[in-house]
């Protein structure tokens, strides 16, 4: 028999401040084997998580309002939210309508995955940041003037480009037109209309013709076999936002198929494609994919110049 879990809606009444709450909150989801896979990485951080933004208190300083009472109204709605994560085994970032990336709150709802991509820790990193170190891709963010990020989603990489890059004017490209909804509210939530431009259409289809200076993609990446097992609280985001074919690599094989004749000499491609490496290299033997690591993830992000990818020679007779 399943075990019955106890009824946040109930229980939530009877506590009296944030740090109960909290307390409470950490119970239930550790009892309740929830997957933590959309901005929180545990039971903790998600309960805090979930609790502050309800409440609309800064994200990052729990313990500032630790023992804050709380009012009955506030009680029934982090209840009813405690309990939909629960039964439902929706996101957090769905359950509130918002999210963090970098620092950076994004509106967040089903319309488009949660947003996650590693690209954002790397775009902030001395490889693209202009610090001068040794081995920067990018030696000076004020040099990219013309940027494109496929499969945009609900704009989060759009916009932390438009703040890594101060110069640069962006292309944002999205297949679905629920997602481009998303986008354009973030993108108007930071006022960036003027820079950012989204066009509906697949991959490079709204922009043929057009060069940059970096390209960033955070496309599906999912293979058949692991769509088929995700957690359910995964299967709350749009399907096509995650799953590419069998060995999921069939939107990065289009990607790297048309992107040379879409860099300008030295640019070069930045591309998460999850815990694929293997297969990556398998298909493409002859490429020197560069892989970067971030503080929370090893080998899932790619960087690929435009003179180094499998068709360059060709690309570059095309253009």
């Amino acid at each position: 028999m399943a075990e019955q879990h106890p009824d946040p809606r109930r229980e939530c009444a009877e506590l009296s401040t944030l740090r109960d709450m909290l307390r409470y909150a950490v119970t239930l989801f550790r009892s309740a084997d929830l997957h933590h896979g959309h901005g929180a990485t545990n039971a903790l951080d998600e309960a805090a998580f979930l609790i502050l933004e309800t409440l609309h208190l800064p994200v990052d300083d729990f313990n500032a309002f630790a023992e804050a009472r709380l009012t009955a109204r506030e009680k029934a709605l982090i209840g009813d939210r405690l309990a939909r994560r629960v039964e439902e085994r929706i996101p957090a970032a769905y359950l509130t309508g918002r999210t963090y990336l970098k620092g950076f709150p994004f509106r967040s709802d089903a319309r488009a995955i949660v947003p996650r991509s590693f690209i954002a820790d790397l775009l902030f990193s001395p490889l693209f940041d202009g610090s001068e170190e040794p081995g920067a891709l990018v030696a000076d963010p004020e040099s990219v003037m013309r940027l494109l990020d496929l499969c945009t989603g609900g704009g989060s990489l759009a916009i932390l480009a438009a703040h890594a890059f101060p110069n640069a004017v962006i292309d944002a490209v999205e297949l679905s037109p629920e997602a481009a909804s998303l986008a354009r509210e973030n993108i108007a939530d930071y006022g960036l209309g003027d820079r950012i431009t989204l066009l509906e259409g697949d991959l490079f289809g709204p922009v043929r013709g057009r060069v940059y200076d970096l390209i960033l993609s955070n496309p599906p990446y999912v293979d058949a076999e692991t769509m088929a097992m995700l957690p359910e609280e995964f299967r709350h985001e749009p399907a096509m936002a995650l799953g590419s074919g069998t060995d999921g690599l069939d939107v990065t094989r289009r990607i790297l198929a048309e992107g040379p004749r879409h860099l300008a000499p030295g640019a070069g491609l930045l591309c998460e494609v999850g815990l694929a490496r293997p297969v990556l290299e398998a298909a493409f033997p002859e490429t020197a994919f560069l892989w970067l690591d971030t503080e929370d993830s090893e080998a899932e992000v790619f960087w690929l110049p435009r003179e180094d990818f499998p068709n360059a020679a060709r690309a570059a007779r095309i253009t």
